[in-house]
């Protein structure tokens, strides 16, 4: 893979994505609880959404980056037909390491979550390639 230069991943990069929670998106939709409202796996797939926005347009054509480490406090809960605003700044850059600092707010301005997530800088053609290994049993962990 290419050397990605300091600049285009510099810290500060910022995206925002938004979820409409639907029965699909709550903690019974998703099997990890028993109510209807939006499910912690949802807010941290939105999470992730976000910092995945944040790297577009910043990455090698064969470059991607995958989630190693997510850390969040899921504060408060989201009915159904409300909409979610997830938006990650990257704070730290250390070689391939990406640090992402998480918001999730609801319409209303209430703190949903917030967190840290970890991505590393991949060779997307590797990782898969790898990943397929492991997968035989040819690969290692």
């Amino acid at each position: 893979m290419q050397e990605q230069s300091e600049h285009s991943l510099a810290p500060g990069r910022a995206a925002r994505v938004e979820l409409t929670v639907t029965d699909a998106d709550t903690a019974l939709g998703v099997g990890s609880g028993d109510v209807a409202v939006l499910g912690t796996p949802r807010v941290v797939a939105l999470a992730e959404a976000a910092t995945v926005a944040a790297t577009a347009g910043a990455l090698p054509p064969d470059g991607t980056t995958v989630g190693t480490r997510v850390e969040l406090d899921h504060l408060a809960p989201t009915p159904v037909g409300r909409t979610v605003v997830a938006q990650a700044r990257l704070t730290d850059v250390d070689g391939r390491r990406l640090g992402f600092e998480v918001t999730v707010t609801d319409d209303a301005g209430q703190s949903v979550a917030r967190g840290r997530v970890e991505r590393v800088l991949v060779d997307r053609r590797r990782f898969a390639a790898r990943a397929t290994g492991a997968q035989a049993g040819a690969g290692t962990p």
